[in-house]
């Protein structure tokens, strides 16, 4: 029987979790929250045929989209997420599938390395990008039982792909965190932590908010 995590351990061994995001984008988060991609096409109205390709197709580019009253927003490629790569290593479910279950969450990563590797992989270390580092435990408090784990980067296909599925995220209870931890250490346990759909009040819960490009802090600001 897989023990899980508790609440207390995950807090304690990640105390701070990690979101990147367009840079720009903070003042429209610290106003609506962090939405998913599917709460976002929610919010500005995208439908029909434009919604399905950004919603459960892959997005080699990121995409930007506007609206009358709630301005400008621009949704993040997936660049690392190779589609032919993907059909080839998913379990249980379609590449559509898939696609639309990771654009109905919201995603932190569990450690800083794990954000500074994005930052300085080819694709982004060229560009401003923003960075929220997040107090676990009020994340915890508050969406504790809406927290899903994963032990991979779901959004990346690069680098011999392990299989996936929807399954492969866990809630804190099912989630095989020791059986993790001794197969590839405290740092690799746990890639991603995600929950559906919304983080409404993340300005509460945000320690700090940084633009970076690569290694190079730009500016940091009030949470």
């Amino acid at each position: 029987m897989v023990k899980g995590i508790s609440p207390e351990q995950l807090i304690a061994t990640y105390p701070r979790v990690y979101h990147m995001a367009e840079a720009g984008s903070w003042p429209s988060i610290a106003k609506y929250g962090l939405l998913s991609t599917s709460a976002l096409l929610d919010l500005f109205e995208v439908k029909g045929d434009r919604r399905h390709s950004i919603e459960s197709e892959h997005r080699p580019e990121s995409v930007p989209i506007t609206h009358s009253r709630h301005g400008a927003a621009v949704i993040r490629d997936q660049k690392p997420l190779r589609e032919r790569t993907l059909a080839g290593c998913l379990d249980g479910c379609t590449t559509t599938q898939w696609f639309e279950f990771l654009n109905a969450h919201v995603f932190f990563w569990a450690t800083e390395r794990r954000v500074r590797t994005l930052l300085t992989a080819r694709a982004y270390r060229g560009r401003e990008h923003l960075v929220l580092t997040i107090d676990t435990r009020r994340l915890v408090d508050q969406y504790g039982n809406s927290i899903v784990l994963s032990p991979i980067n779901s959004g990346s296909t690069i680098y011999r792909p392990v299989r996936r599925g929807i399954s492969t995220f866990q809630p804190l209870v099912s989630y095989p965190y020791e059986q993790r931890r001794r197969l590839r250490g405290t740092q690799n346990a746990i890639a991603e932590l995600a929950i559906s759909r919304a983080v409404p009040n993340i300005r509460d819960l945000t320690i700090s908010v940084e633009r970076r490009q690569g290694e190079r802090l730009i500016q940091v600001f009030v949470a």
